[in-house]
């Protein structure tokens, strides 16, 4: 408990410190060099101090530097390559290199890395889409980059990472150019490029003295010790061939291969103690080897537990099986997650929702879409295709990078968590849903030197309700800020939604550009039905114009004619006088379908019902249209209900007898009730589907 209190404090210490941080950023002597065409000086250095600390730092062109961004915990890594400013205004430029953290990657692109990052991993950027010209002043400090040395003698190409935890420290292995990744070519990370010959060139001995734990590659060390005695050779003069893990940071023990700093402050006095011993004996050597690692001699190494083992699933042993006759290949391209070829009779909507995104991404600005229409109209799978071909697009430089998060307001079991998924998508950070919700806001109001459009969807827009609305308010007002490239796409049922919440919120200012889903006719889904079909033959023209016209007459959802089809296949399956038959689907079957959807015990429970009640069911369903949501108070319903009764001619209810209707429905869990309280503010929504209360109703009414 006290240990976490007080790391509780140190986080603060930190955190209000960093607030309070200012740097001073002044060239370091005179201009290197001047162009007249440019009216441009170039500097070789700055210096970078903090107001009321000792000490300043320079940093020169060729070191690696973190650089502010919208994320304080991972700031931007690049290279420094040169220094220029206008010596009018007074400005310090730098041209830089950028290099790709685990988080900057989309989320949808990390699958291609193969393995599971590490936690000090970065990559070269071999992208053209960020600008590489930066403020200087937005330069926070420098930070080490380890390269993977693949031309190093008796160093593995594939050798692992060292143990995460060697401060400010980062490693390089792999390049990125948006689309994949790619073996690092040692040539970039030096001006020239070490020959595998011969070893990287040491710094003079450091006047500090040498840490107890200086490093040493024991394995590459050992191994050509051991080569050379094989062969009969004599130690001297070639160990400091295989010197090549120097590490700046004494506090830590690397124990791994493949990794060398050829700035190590230690590399001197380990060459000159190497060489000694070797010349000595090699089992001084050896020990030396064993003192430099603080190891027992000797001692075999465990084999360790992998930290990210990750559990698979077995493979399937046989392939999966064919459809066996044409009914079964309906009923497979018929179900609702089959991916269909193409999205018939929303052309349209396509084209439409495609120029939006494209255009914003484009331009490099932010924007909202607000999208709604019934369900079961193609929103989110319109939606998916759009995303789907602005990724090709992408991929083949037709369009600049975008990075894609798509949440659900259905998987959430608050509203506020809509910040966390949205964060944790975006930099794979984990946090609570207020601090989740500051490091966004931050994110999206404050400019970065390296920033791509994010399309961000928002599915099932209607369940992030709040009583102080605060979720959805954020979600359509972050892409108006200048800075956002922040592109929602929205997604909900009802076409007012934005107005009723946004009203003491100044909704007009918020600029959202509409899209609305009309329900699908009985001509379009039938178009449906036979573009998902394609060319397969199993069924009747004549059942297929059935189902169509039931559907359409009730809603429109094209979902529930995809339910209505499948089953018509099963009963025709079932019905015929051998398995092997291939009896198209025909009307009986289609009608029987249409009983068994249409005729559960809920929808004759409503036929059954009395009067009122069903007033009381049409009065739920209006209430649930006008506030886009699928739960109401009893309040809220009476007063639709009372309505209702005036346009029938009926007696109103009082609130008992309104209680009592209520009650009786929910006896009969046609609706589900609030089991805590017994008022006017009992809450209530419904427990069958509203397609099946419409159905009863307008079947009980004809």
């Amino acid at each position: 408990m006290q240990h976490s209190v007080q790391s509780r404090c140190k986080i603060m210490v930190r955190y209000f410190t960093r607030l309070r941080v200012r740097r001073v950023y002044k060239w370091d002597g005179t201009p290197s060099s001047f162009d007249r065409k440019l009216k441009t000086y170039f500097f070789d250095s700055l210096n970078i101090s903090v107001e009321g600390q000792p000490g300043m730092t320079t940093v020169t062109p060729g070191q690696y530097v973190l650089i502010e961004g919208d994320n304080e915990d991972n700031p931007f890594v690049a290279k420094l390559l040169k220094f220029f400013g206008d010596g009018e205004s007074n400005s310090k430029k730098a041209l830089v290199q950028w290099f790709v953290r685990v988080c900057e990657v989309p989320h949808n692109k990390k699958k291609l890395l193969g393995r599971s990052p590490h936690p000090q991993e970065v990559f070269y950027y071999l992208g053209h889409t960020c600008d590489n010209e930066i403020d200087a002043e937005s330069i926070l400090n420098t930070v080490q980059i380890v390269a993977h040395a693949p031309q190093v003698q008796y160093v593995p190409v594939d050798a692992p990472f060292p143990e995460p935890g060697i401060k400010d420290t980062l490693y390089v292995k792999l390049s990125w150019d948006t689309k994949t990744f790619k073996d690092l070519d040692p040539a970039l990370m030096q001006d020239t490029p070490v020959p595998a010959s011969t070893p990287p060139r040491l710094k003079p001995a450091s006047p500090c003295s040498p840490p107890a734990a200086a490093l040493v590659s024991l394995g590459s060390v050992g191994r050509g010790v051991q080569e050379r005695r094989d062969r009969g050779e004599d130690n001297t003069g070639k160990a400091s061939q295989s010197l090549h893990h120097p590490c700046q940071d004494s506090t830590q023990t690397p124990q791994q291969e493949g990794w060398y700093d050829i700035d190590g402050p230690y590399s001197a006095w380990l060459k000159f103690q190497i060489s000694h011993y070797v010349q000595n004996s090699e089992r001084d050597f050896y020990f030396l080897l064993c003192f430099l690692f603080q190891a027992t001699p000797s001692t075999p190494r465990t084999p360790r537990t992998p930290r990210h083992a990750t559990p698979s699933i077995p493979s399937r042993t046989l392939p999966a099986r064919k459809p066996g006759n044409v009914l079964e290949e309906a009923r497979a391209r018929l179900h609702v997650s089959s991916v269909p070829e193409s999205l018939p009779c929303r052309e349209q909507e396509f084209q439409d929702i495609y120029n939006f995104v494209e255009s914003k991404v484009m331009d490099g600005t932010g924007g909202c879409m607000y999208i709604s229409g019934v369900p079961g109209t193609g929103k989110t799978a319109t939606v998916h295709e759009v995303i789907r071909c602005l990724q090709h697009a992408s991929d083949m430089d037709e369009i600049p990078t975008f990075r894609f998060v798509e949440i659900n307001g259905m998987k959430m079991t608050d509203p506020h968590q809509a910040y966390v998924q949205i964060l944790q998508k975006l930099t794979d950070q984990k946090a609570t849903a207020d601090h989740a919700a500051a490091l966004l806001e931050k994110m999206f109001s404050n400019p970065a030197p390296k920033k791509e459009t994010t399309v961000l969807l928002v599915d099932e827009l209607d369940l992030l309700w709040t009583r102080k609305q605060n979720v959805m308010y954020n979600l359509f007002d972050w892409p108006t800020r200048r800075h956002a490239r922040l592109v929602v796409l929205t997604i909900a049922n009802t076409m007012d939604l934005p107005e009723r919440i946004m009203i003491n919120r100044v909704a007009s200012r918020l600029g959202l550009t509409r899209m609305s889903f009309q329900p699908y006719s009985f001509k379009q889904l039938q178009q449906i039905i036979t573009s998902r079909l394609n060319k397969v033959k199993a069924f009747e023209e004549d059942a297929l114009q059935l189902v169509s016209r039931k559907v359409a007459a009730l809603s429109g959802d094209a979902r529930r004619c995809l339910d209505i089809c499948r089953r018509a296949t099963e009963i025709c399956e079932h019905s015929a006088p051998q398995p092997s038959s291939t009896g198209l689907v025909g009307m009986s079957h289609v009608m029987e379908a249409l009983d068994e959807m249409f005729s559960s015990s809920y929808i004759t429970a409503i036929r059954c019902a009395s009067v009122q009640e069903q007033l009381f069911l049409r009065a739920v369903l209006a209430e649930f249209r006008r506030l886009g949501l699928e739960e109401a108070t009893f309040q809220q319903v009476f007063v639709q209900h009372r309505a209702l009764c005036r346009v029938e001619g009926l007696q109103p209810l009082s609130v008992s007898e309104g209680l009592a209707v209520c009650q009786r429905l929910g006896a009969c869990r046609l609706l589900l009730l609030e089991a805590s309280r017994l008022d006017v503010l009992q809450r209530v929504r419904l427990n069958v589907s509203q397609d099946d209360v419409l159905y009863a109703l307008k079947a009980d009414r004809a």
